[in-house]
């Protein structure tokens, strides 16, 4: 599990939402709504834990996304 959300975590720092959104749909069976909250909250965990490892702000994170 640990493997898990290491490689979750990388995609969230590194501004890979869809990646991280279908690892936690496959490993979680969340829908797509779920999968937003569990990014959402685990997104915020990481800025709280990991501040240095986000390059940009939040509000520059995630702009001009559009799946």
């Amino acid at each position: 599990m640990e493997d898990l959300w290491k490689a979750i975590d990388d995609h969230i720092v590194n501004e890979r939402i869809l990646p991280a959104l279908s690892i936690m749909r496959e490993e979680f069976g969340d829908t797509i709504l779920e999968a937003i909250d569990r990014f959402a909250e685990r997104y915020e965990s990481l800025r709280k834990a990991r501040p240095d490892a986000f390059v940009k702000s939040r509000e520059a994170y995630g702009r001009g996304f559009y799946s």
